[in-house]
């Protein structure tokens, strides 16, 4: 968890992933400040959709980038993109899934909350409560 940093949700903003590590920071999470120009805020799970589109838009998230950090994806990895980038995939109808709770609230200048809703596959800790 990001201490101090808030989720979409208003809460605590939760840890998105750490295999492969995420985040502006690589930190695990969707943490942003200042330098994180890009607004790398939604937390999103890869599917082989989103990653074709932001290939053919010229963000090839795939390939390794060892000088970065950057491990390559792959369909069900965790990764915190860019909140325009996200929102260009969903208005091409290739929309990746959305973690809520790891996406921090930043993203909200850009995404509005209730298109984000729309691609949550948070589970709650009581599922009998999607029933």
């Amino acid at each position: 968890m990001a201490r101090g940093e808030r989720n979409v949700l208003g809460g605590e903003l939760e840890e998105c992933g750490t295999d492969p590590m995420t985040g502006f920071y690589r930190d695990g999470c969707c943490t942003s400040g200042p330098e994180d120009r890009g607004s790398h805020t939604v937390c999103a799970i890869m599917t082989s959709e989103f990653l074709a589109h932001q290939s053919s838009v010229g963000n090839d998230l795939s390939t390794p980038r060892p000088e970065w950090r950057f491990p390559g994806l792959v369909p069900g990895d965790r990764w915190c993109v860019v909140a325009a980038r996200w929102l260009e995939a969903q208005q091409a109808g290739v929309a990746a899934p959305v973690m809520l709770v790891a996406t921090h609230e930043r993203a909200l200048d850009v995404i509005p909350l209730q298109l984000l809703q729309a691609y949550a596959a948070d589970v709650p800790d009581d599922p009998s409560s999607l029933l």
